[in-house]
């Protein structure tokens, strides 16, 4: 039997299949590791990971010296194959011994590699990426300085490629894929809701303007700048808040805030003149970010911005409370009236306070994301549909959902009935607009 089979042969074959595993693990398990798991790990001392993050940081490298080592053993592996095989054909005498030695060489070499080089090892590494990435990085480490000027004709050919075809790395997660990592993490229970919920507040934090958190004008509490002690005391007293504006002939003039803390002193209201009580105004223009307004309110250090504009008329104004519950939800106080956005009535009939966003009434009756509407709140979409100034009884009917103002404050919508209608009650109604549309064609 050993003058038959070269075992130096079926050894170096046997040596190929194993690296050739490692390198495909090592590939897989780079390409699926958690990059934050490992920064985790470091933080922790753990000093695998971190020399395993610093291979990964360096992923050209990597990649090259992987897929080099790879080819290399793959084709030394066919290559010995091919002797191994001819050889013991040829201790057996068979007639045509080269050709058949091939093609039995290309035939396992393809099962062995594909089965053990590949599919295997690949398999065992994308369910356990962190492990065995921290278990091949010395190894690997090794392979990546030998390689090292192979690696670097490697580096210098992709940069060239780049250049000829302008190629540019697109690596940057959207804030869509971020939401949707946040959203699984809910779903396997790895993210708790309340977690989750503030997860997505901040990544879509971003996102917001001044217009979508403000306080509209006709909500504000103003006193113009010849107002007694007296009236702003009352204007304090009855609104709760501890900022009020000061306004010259309208809203649409405020030359600055009262805080409550600098107009009542001691014990009683404080004897200096009012216009030495006004804080200067703080303006920003609706379209301003929050994340920039923070930062903003923040430097001159400022709780309340006034929002204009582009006729630089007072469109209503954002607190730095405001801001913040858009990361942490709804922040109550003592003053405040505790209202419900959406107050069910029945299992599809809701109160709904019109001021509450359009997005989040959409995604509370489940309406399409990309409804065309120029307005911000619910209170401007209905305006919007009803064509004119909103009266008390006014309705229509959108998608799956039956709408009717139920009460008006200046001008505008300030609740609404939303009746949502059966899945069931759609389809009838779709049928009986077929069985009309067929009268029609029968009566033509």
């Amino acid at each position: 039997m050993d003058s038959i089979i070269n075992v130096p042969y079926l050894i170096i074959i046997v040596v190929c299949v194993i690296f050739s595993a490692y390198f495909s693990a090592t590939e897989t398990a780079f390409m699926s590791l958690n990059k934050t798991k490992l920064k985790t790990m470091v933080e922790k001392g753990n000093k695998k990971a971190e020399r395993t993050l610093k291979v990964a940081d360096n992923y050209d490298k990597l990649i090259s010296t992987i897929l080099v080592g790879n080819n290399i053993v793959n084709i030394l592996a066919s290559s010995i194959a091919t002797l191994f095989f001819v050889q013991i054909l040829t201790n057996l005498d068979y007639g045509n011994a080269n050709e058949m030695g091939a093609t039995l060489s290309t035939i396992a070499t393809t099962v062995i590699v594909l089965i053990f080089g590949e599919i295997t090892p690949k398999s065992i590494a994308r369910d356990l990426p962190e492990k065995f990435a921290m278990f091949s990085t010395p190894l690997i480490s090794m392979f990546m300085v030998v390689l090292t000027p192979v690696n670097f004709i490697f580096s210098m050919w992709k940069k060239l490629v780049s250049k000829i075809f302008k190629l540019e790395s697109d690596n940057k997660m959207t804030s869509e894929e971020l939401l949707m990592i946040v959203e699984e993490g809910q779903q396997d229970g790895a993210i708790e809701e309340d977690e989750g919920d503030l997860l997505k507040n901040a990544i879509e934090f971003n996102e917001k303007t001044a217009e979508d958190i403000l306080t509209h004008r006709v909500d504000l509490e103003g006193v113009p700048s010849d107002a007694s002690k007296e009236d702003i005391a009352e204007v304090f007293t009855e609104s709760g808040y501890s900022r009020i504006l000061v306004y010259e002939e309208s809203i649409d003039n405020i030359i600055g805030t009262i805080h409550r803390k600098d107009f009542y002193v001691g014990s009683g209201i404080s004897r200096k003149p009012v216009k030495e009580l006004i804080a200067p105004p703080f303006f920003i223009h609706k379209s301003e970010k929050i994340n920039d307004l923070l930062k903003l309110l923040q430097n001159n250090k400022s709780h309340l911005a006034i929002v204009i504009d582009e006729y630089g008329g007072t469109l209503g104004i954002v607190t730095m409370e405001d801001i913040l519950e858009e990361l942490v939800g709804e922040i109550w106080d003592e003053h405040d009236e505790v209202t419900e956005t959406f107050k069910e009535l029945t299992e599809d009939t809701f109160i709904v306070d019109c001021s509450v966003n359009f997005s989040e009434f959409c995604d509370f009756f489940g309406l399409p994301a990309e409804i065309e509407t120029d307005s911000v709140s619910l209170g401007g979409w209905i305006m919007e549909q009803v064509g004119k100034i909103p009266e008390t009884g006014d309705s229509f009917t959108f998608e799956n959902i039956d709408v009717e103002v139920t009460e008006t404050d200046s001008h505008r919508v300030a609740y609404a009935k939303v009746v949502r209608r059966p899945e069931e009650d759609e389809e009838e109604e779709s049928k009986d607009k077929d069985k009309e549309k067929d009268k029609d064609k029968d009566e033509q």
